[in-house]
């Protein structure tokens, strides 16, 4: 078994798919119009390993309350990159809001940004 696809709430489809593939550079992998209001839409960065996020767009209360806060504030998703330094001045260029400087530890160069709702991911290049 693997792990290859995770939900990702989202309000609207259509900003979501600017944030992850105008934004971050991501791969608008699928897009199926399901029904008059539901889509099947994945993303995935250019170089993946088969991970994909499902945008699944929030139906009711209950979810539209945990957009932004998919991880209860915490780190919530990891991007790796071979290029820290390449993948952080496109980010930043494109107007990615970063919550630090990045920084240098022993194991990895590493930064914290923010999706368009808020969540935290880190940026990451292994040492």
């Amino acid at each position: 078994m693997s792990l290859f696809q995770v939900t990702f709430l989202v309000r609207e489809y259509e900003e979501a798919i600017h944030f992850f593939v105008e934004k971050l550079g991501f791969k608008l992998m699928e897009n199926i119009q399901l029904d008059e209001e539901k889509r099947w839409i994945t993303v995935a960065p250019e170089i993946h390993n088969g991970l994909q996020l499902v945008l699944a767009k929030a139906e009711g209360e209950e979810q539209l309350k945990t957009i932004g806060k998919q991880a209860g504030n915490r780190v919530f998703l990891f991007l790796q990159s071979k290029d820290f330094w390449a993948d952080y001045n496109r980010m930043k260029n494109q107007g990615i809001e970063f919550t630090e400087t990045p920084r240098t530890e022993e194991y990895r160069t590493v930064v914290v940004f923010k999706d368009l709702y808020g969540n935290l991911w880190d940026l990451i290049q292994p040492a």
